[in-house]
């Protein structure tokens, strides 16, 4: 299971959630520090890579497009690191379900 964190989420994330979701990365680790969502959506489709946003244009994009990539959608407004790091821990068996899904697009965790 791979993910790429994008722009709006810390980059401390790839190491908190290294026991949970091996093999993720920040969009800043990636190169892609400046791209724009297209950009960055187009290299989660080349690698194989689950997006993992607070940004509802990935909604948007996910619509338009479909899968893939998947997208997980973290939408709880203005908070800590600690508590998406906490959500993303606590929703995992969803998480690794939404994954197994072949029709899966986009979940949305709050």
């Amino acid at each position: 299971m791979s993910f790429v964190f994008d722009h709006n989420l810390s980059p401390t994330l790839v190491r908190r959630l290294a026991s949970v979701f091996p093999d993720s990365r920040h969009v800043r680790d990636l190169g892609l520090s400046r791209a724009g969502d297209l950009a960055v959506w187009n290299h989660a489709i080349e690698h194989r890579l689950t997006i993992i946003s607070k940004d509802g244009d990935y909604h948007q994009l996910s619509f338009v497009y479909g899968p893939p990539p998947k997208v997980i959608w973290v939408r709880l407004g203005n908070c800590s690191t600690r508590q998406v790091e906490e959500l993303l821990r606590l929703r995992e068996p969803e998480i690794r379900a939404f994954l197994a899904d072949p029709e899966g697009a986009i979940i949305v965790l709050s």
